[in-house]
């Protein structure tokens, strides 16, 4: 006759086969993001979250480097099941967002969660018209900056220069201070600067030096000119597939790592930067009162344009968020 022991132990194995074999929900996440940027350990720890609060039925995958497609790509990814979360850029089926997600203004940035969170809410009605779900924030207004090949460029007179941009507002600022923008991939950025296809950059820090662009052009305008949120976002109808469990745990781990992840990537940030300037590098930080001249120098052109996207109740909600958020 079996021991009774030796009958409990086969019991709770087959019990525990049958919880591993238990189907699981796999979220694939998309960032053109790599594996020595620091954010890509801020995912690491959401989907670290994300199993935890699950109890191990949502498992979410990371896809760095933009393995699963290109920088303009995200709605397209999440519509057509590429992706399950993907960063989004300026895209004309999020009208509002690709205005706003970069906006002309000074922020005081020592509450970023709440601020990206409170952007991301004004946002969310447009998002699910195009079957999206804001989800996570990039901590990317933070880092948002300019590089050139000789030092202390003036901002406001680029006299000819080829300047990456990465998207509308970009664009604008570059030709109204007398540059012309080219739009450049993350990943296409060093060939370009190296073989002379553009004399400056707008670009996170973040990515910059994860991509070790400070090589190619090591001179750093530190500007202060944006409120930017680059806005991870989930297709809704595989969001709206889990469990409200599933759901809320998602949402939850998503706002602990924003939290966890803040300090982590700013001193990331300044540590990329205090060592490219040792080895050779420089950084130029603009006066409070030049930033605000540059602002102020586009803010209406770009008021209008955010006016005809958002529609003026929206945008003004917008502005008001960011003035909520100025240095004091």
């Amino acid at each position: 006759m079996p021991h009774p022991i030796k009958i409990a132990a086969a019991a709770a194995a087959l019990s525990a086969a049958a919880l591993a074999a238990q189907a699981e929900t796999t979220i694939r996440l998309s960032t053109y993001v790599n594996e020595a940027d620091i954010r890509h350990e801020g995912f690491a720890h959401f989907a670290k979250l994300v199993a935890e609060k699950t109890g191990g039925s949502v498992k979410v995958e990371i896809f760095p480097s933009s393995t699963l497609h290109g920088w303009s790509e995200g709605v397209d990814a999440l519509q057509g099941g590429v992706s399950d979360i993907s960063w989004i850029n300026a895209d004309n089926r999020l009208p509002c967002y690709a205005v706003t997600s970069l906006y002309p203004a000074l922020v005081d940035l020592s509450d970023q969660p709440k601020l990206d969170a409170d952007y991301a809410a004004l946002i969310r009605d447009e998002a699910a018209k195009a079957g999206l779900v804001p989800l996570i924030n990039s901590n990317y207004s933070y880092d948002q900056e300019w590089w050139f090949e000789e030092p202390s460029v003036e901002i406001g007179k680029l006299d000819g220069k080829l300047v990456r941009s990465i998207g509308p507002l970009v664009s604008m600022m570059i030709e109204s201070w007398g540059g012309e923008p080219v739009f450049v991939a993350p990943k296409e950025v060093f060939q370009s600067a190296e073989r002379g296809v553009v004399d400056g950059i707008n670009m996170g820090v973040a990515t910059y030096s994860s991509w070790k662009l400070w090589d190619v052009m090591p001179h750093m305008v530190n500007a202060n000119l944006f409120y930017g949120n680059i806005i991870y976002m989930m297709n809704k109808d595989k969001f709206e597939s889990l469990t409200p469990e599933e759901q809320a745990a998602m949402t939850a781990a998503a706002a602990e790592t924003e939290a966890w992840l803040q300090p982590r990537y700013e001193g990331w940030v300044d540590e990329q930067i205090a060592a490219a300037i040792a080895a050779g590098g420089t950084e130029t930080t603009l006066p409070v009162e030049t930033s605000m001249a540059l602002i102020e120098s586009v803010k209406d052109k770009w008021d209008a344009t955010v006016n005809e996207a958002c529609g003026a109740d929206l945008a003004d909600k917008i502005r008001g968020l960011l003035a909520n958020h100025a240095p004091s």
